[in-house]
């Protein structure tokens, strides 16, 4: 650019002729033609609805206005300036149940870039009475502090304004939350929700306007399976739930507004996780706009990445995984996130995971600069779509809710828990058939990895309708069933892949193959060369089950014999890598048994082959 140039008279597409939907189609139809696929195949389903493979502006001109951050209806961010100003808040979290220990991970943790804590405690945690041992050395002025003591949350908040008090923290000056959450904790340990409890615990905070009395934790129906219209849908009849129980009590209705925060948790579907923020600002402004508030700020919101995404297998992969969903949460505009430790579906955290949680958000924040802009993603088409989308879709699913009595109500009946089971049914079942593959355990599995051992984490059974779940969960199952096998034996299970034909013909389905046995943990021996080379290695593998791995032509022609020279030397189970197609019946006579291919149903068919190979259960 020369230096008189102005930036704003710059055009970097000048030269060259707006292309328009119709080409752009034109010329992905073509693409599309020499693979024998149609457009309709770049649709992507989801349990949300399907996503479209191109958004235009047209999509987005007939939507509301969005605004300016921190205007109704707050989809472009609760407050004005967002985290450009101060960053957002790096809040950890901490559920270890010796004070001492807790003590000094917290101090750690604010030392080394954490900004305020978020405290487990409870009868299967840390004992409120614990607290003033657990904070010892904690600035209560400076450091924010997040209460989680579900029915012991007034014994919790009775022993957090004693401690400030001794310390002559002044009351406008102690921040964070007594994380009341009543109807969170009936749907998942069971009971009636007492919101009576909202009441009590506005009282004794009156004089406190920087704590918040409620957190709705949305993260209790989303570790239950629940798809993200109905983790919005749920926060916001909860929301309104403790609204009123607020306002019940005594507060205005922007007092009771600005005492609640959401909890939501982000997961690495960036741009669902992206969009599900801004739709809970629009759901919850329009809440606001219907009671009559006039505050000029919009929700509380505090991200967690999910712990339904973390895996106990290959654990170190949790750190991508959250790595992606910070990052959602950062451009969606959480004004508060939780990285939750990589080792945290194994047990108590370690020093070096929390360090890694804290140097994550820190490299997003300080080396990335995600905080310098407001709403990164406003204007996207496809973010904008999907805000709205998911709005309107939850807006249904919470007047539903509302209809029938609101929140409680509504959960005490158990339509919504079977709902949410449903959700998580389906997305087991792509799970399994790992059309959503998890890596590192479903796919690529390391099976010679080191396990990793931390402390017991000690937890209340979950005896409500809400019981959480992680997706990796099954596949574990299996690894776990494999290892017994591995520890019992001294060997792990093992199966013979007969690799037909030269490696230009049978590498591909080899190599599916081999991913798809070691998820369950099983070591599985390679047979090349030959027929009587294969069939000399497999007689020397030990196994008596086996998979043909080649191309459907060298099948035709070859399958039958080596199938029959396996069956005649031991192999009682027979599989094949590929379609069925139409060779059913000749591949039965050869001696096939069952099938394997992208599609099938990976999870039942290793832990068949599991009991085939004499792996307990």
């Amino acid at each position: 650019m020369s230096g008189g140039a102005s930036a704003s008279k710059l055009s970097l597409a000048a030269e060259f002729p707006a292309p328009t939907e119709e080409q752009w189609r034109s010329a992905v139809a073509g693409v599309l033609a020499k693979s024998g696929a149609d457009f309709d195949s770049l649709v992507t389903q989801t349990l949300d609805g399907p996503i479209q493979p191109l958004y235009t502006a047209e999509d987005v001109a007939a939507l509301p206005p969005t605004g300016l951050p921190g205007q109704a209806p707050f989809v472009r961010g609760a407050t004005a300036e967002g985290s450009a100003a101060a960053g957002w808040d790096v809040r950890q979290h901490h559920c270890d149940p010796d004070a001492k220990s807790m003590n000094a991970a917290v101090l750690d943790d604010l030392a080394n870039g954490a900004t305020s804590v978020w405290l487990r405690l409870g009868p299967d945690r840390l004992d409120p009475a614990e607290l003033a041992v657990a904070l010892d050395g904690v600035y209560l002025d400076l450091a924010p502090v997040v209460l989680d003591a579900g029915a012991m949350t007034v014994e919790a908040t009775d022993a957090l304004l004693s401690l400030a008090a001794s310390r002559g923290v002044a009351p406008a000056e102690l921040r964070g939350s007594l994380g009341a959450d009543p109807i969170g904790d009936a749907a998942r340990f069971g009971g009636q929700s007492d919101l009576a409890v909202l009441a009590e615990l506005a009282e004794k905070v009156r004089d406190y306007p920087n704590l918040q009395i409620a957190t709705v934790a949305a993260t209790v129906v989303h570790l239950a399976g629940a798809n993200d219209t109905q983790e919005l849908a749920y926060a916001t009849a909860v929301g309104v739930a403790y609204l009123r129980a607020l306002t019940a009590a005594g507060l205005t209705v922007d007092e009771a507004l600005d005492r609640i925060e959401f909890r939501f948790a982000v997961t690495d579907s960036q741009f669902a996780s992206i969009a599900k923020l801004r739709a809970a600002r629009l759901l919850w402004a329009r809440v606001s706009e219907l009671s009559g508030s006039s505050l000029e700020r919009g929700q509380r919101q505090h991200a967690v990445t999910s712990g339904a995404m973390l895996t106990q297998r290959d654990p170190w992969v949790n750190m991508l995984r959250s790595t992606i969903a910070a990052f959602a949460a950062a451009i969606g505009g959480a004004e508060a996130i939780t990285v939750l430790p990589f080792d945290s579906a194994v047990g108590l955290p370690d020093d070096f995971a929390r360090r890694i949680a804290r140097n994550t958000q820190s490299i997003l924040h300080d080396e990335s600069s995600l905080a310098r802009v407001i709403d990164a993603g406003g204007g996207s088409w496809y973010i904008e779509s999907l805000t709205q989308h998911l709005a309107a879709a939850a807006w249904e699913q919470f007047t539903a809710i509302e209809r029938v009595g609101g929140a409680a109500v509504s959960l005490a009946a158990g339509a919504f828990a079977t709902d949410v089971e449903t959700t998580r049914a389906a997305r087991q079942e792509e799970v399994a058939q790992r059309s959503m593959p998890i890596t590192g355990v479903s796919e690529f599995a390391l099976i010679t990895e080191d396990e990793l051992t931390r402390r017991p984490v000690t937890a209340r059974e979950a005896t409500g309708d809400f019981t959480p779940h992680r997706y990796s969960e099954d596949f574990e199952a299996l690894r776990d069933r494999a290892d017994a096998f591995l520890a019992s034996t001294g060997s792990r299970p093992k199966l013979f892949l007969a690799a037909l034909g030269p490696a230009s013909v049978h590498t591909a389905r080899l190599g599916f193959a081999t991913n798809l046995y070691q998820a369950a943990g099983i070591d599985v021996v390679i047979g090349t060369g030959t027929p009587d080379e294969i069939v000399s290695s497999f007689t020397a593998s030990g196994t008596s089950v086996a998979t043909l791995c080649s191309s459907d032509r060298f099948y035709a022609t070859e399958a039958a014999a080596a199938g029959s020279s396996l069956k005649a030397a031991g192999a009682k189970y027979l599989g094949l890598a590929g379609q069925p197609g139409d060779r059913v019946e000749s591949d039965r006579s050869a001696g096939i048994d069952g099938y394997i291919y992208a599609g099938v149903d990976v999870l039942n068919a290793l832990s068949t082959t599991l009991d085939l190979l004499g792996v307990e259960r």
